[in-house]
């Protein structure tokens, strides 16, 4: 590191360690905010989103070099506003302290209960492929819960980021919530803060690091990491419309979500068919590349790793079908044509690393043993798509196959539920959010027992007499 990066480093260190004690001191002063308070936080963050969204897309698609409208109005905006309605509608319910059961027979009289009390200051790393999704929907579980936010987003999301930091002290003042940008060696001094909680959204590589950092300290992080999500197509399913479902999300946002489907098992009669049907779809919805409505991928060095992906598949063996036809890669706009990937080998980079763009490795397989074992070869996904009709073939998979979340007869949709927890398992992750249980995420629940005036436990006190044998041997009876 040069002398100028140390400084850098250095007063990066410093400014993001005074903020965090800013925040500290408020959560100190007021470490339980009311109802009231929250609602307001969370009606605040909304119009935060709401009354911006036009520059909100403006500055997201700059960002990509083009993001489609539609794309963003659907998967940040509408997503982001729902969320934090559906949260403020359960909020008063989640809030209430929890009665708990307390054994009368050990301890007469007494009362237990659960209250959820905010951690204090939590910590966000947040990528660019969903960057208003993937920062307002875990905020609203954290302000929800009461506490205070910092949040770093993506160095390729450096227009928005800057929007975010000019409109957000607008709404919410700043010992409350901050964004910050990614320049120099915020990343890595971000981590190292010693936070009550940091939830970080990326790669596994990088989520490693940060699990690194934070054990510095005794953080408790969740990691949300991807993986390669598998999807299956039971023969006697239509598979028209699973085409249809499987296409439409692998070219939503050029591919870039870590939920997507990475690859698809197809019956081996089918083979034909689907790829006949996939190019059938592209060419009603999203034939010219080139179109606002078809997304950038996001950088120089994502189009790079995509290209060396297709191409050394293509040498080693692999069948390559470009669904867009003629159209080839337009290096200069980052817009990447769909593609089919099959015949595949394990020594193919796509075997193995996570495809993130418009690459659909396809697999034939003759009988469904044979797909989950080769699902369970590997690390564990974060979402899995079986598409069949069949309800004990659906549990088969459910029950055999562990991932973060499921969604059946389509892709994606699970992450869309606000009642039911996101979050991956193993390589893929760790910890929930979404709805109630984002709120227990960013919450202590923390146990409290309520002990009587009377209290038997005065005559089972030492020196240990024949009154307190009988009792204790009682109860090791009557518990046994």
């Amino acid at each position: 590191m040069t002398a100028a990066q140390e400084t850098l480093s250095s007063d990066n260190a410093a400014m993001l360690r005074a903020h965090f004690e800013l925040q500290r001191e408020a959560y100190h002063a007021n470490p339980y905010p009311d109802y009231q308070q929250r609602k307001e936080d969370l009606l605040n963050l909304k119009r935060m989103v709401s009354e911006n969204m036009d520059a909100i897309i403006e500055a997201i698609s700059a960002d990509y070099g083009n993001r489609s409208r539609h794309e963003t109005q659907f998967a940040e905006i509408i997503s982001a506003t729902d969320g934090i309605n559906d949260t403020i509608k359960h909020l008063k319910k989640w809030m209430k302290v929890q009665k708990r059961h307390v054994d009368q027979s050990l301890f007469p009289g007494g009362k237990n209960r659960v209250m959820p009390q905010p951690l204090g200051v939590v910590g966000m790393i947040v990528p660019w492929n969903f960057p208003i999704n993937l920062s307002v929907v875990p905020l609203a579980a954290a302000l929800a819960a009461g506490n205070r936010a910092m949040v770093k987003m993506s160095e390729n999301s450096i227009n928005l980021t800057r929007l975010l930091m000019e409109l957000s002290p607008k709404y919410l003042p700043e010992d409350k919530l901050r964004f910050f940008e990614e320049t120099g060696s915020v990343g890595i001094e971000f981590s190292q803060i010693p936070f009550d909680l940091i939830i970080f959204t990326g790669s596994g590589q990088t989520g490693r690091k940060v699990m690194a950092a934070a054990a510095q300290n005794l953080t408790p992080v969740v990691l949300e990491l991807g993986g390669k999500a598998p999807a299956v197509i039971d023969p006697n399913y239509n598979l028209k419309r699973a085409v249809e479902r499987i296409m439409f999300v692998k070219q939503f946002n050029a591919g870039q979500i870590c939920t997507n489907v990475d690859y698809v098992f197809v019956h081996e009669s089918q083979r034909e068919e689907f790829i006949r049907l996939a190019q059938e779809y592209v060419a009603k919805h999203c034939p010219d590349i080139e179109h606002t409505d078809y997304t950038s991928v996001i950088d120089d060095r994502s189009v790079k790793r995509l290209a060396d992906t297709l191409e050394d598949a293509r040498a080693k063996g692999a069948t390559i079908v470009n669904l867009n036809g003629d159209q080839q890669i337009n290096y200069e706009t980052r817009k990447f044509p769909l593609h089919l990937v099959l015949d595949t080998t394990d020594d193919m980079v796509i075997r193995h690393r996570e495809t993130f763009g418009p690459l659909l490795k396809v697999m034939m397989y003759r009988d469904h043993e044979e797909v989950v074992q080769h699902i369970n070869k590997y690390d564990r996904p974060l979402a899995l798509y079986p598409f069949t009709n069949d309800r004990e073939l659906q549990d088969m998979y459910i029950r055999r196959v562990m991932s973060g979340g499921v969604t059946v007869n389509d892709a994606l949709f699970h992450v869309a539920q606000h009642d039911i927890p996101f979050g991956g398992v193993g390589p893929s992750g760790m910890g929930h959010y979404h709805g109630r249980e984002g709120f227990t995420t960013f919450s202590k629940l923390r146990p409290i027992y309520y002990q009587p005036a009377f209290s038997p436990m005065k005559f089972l006190r030492p020196p240990y007499g024949k009154f307190a044998t009988r009792v204790y041997n009682l109860l090791v009876k009557l518990k046994s």
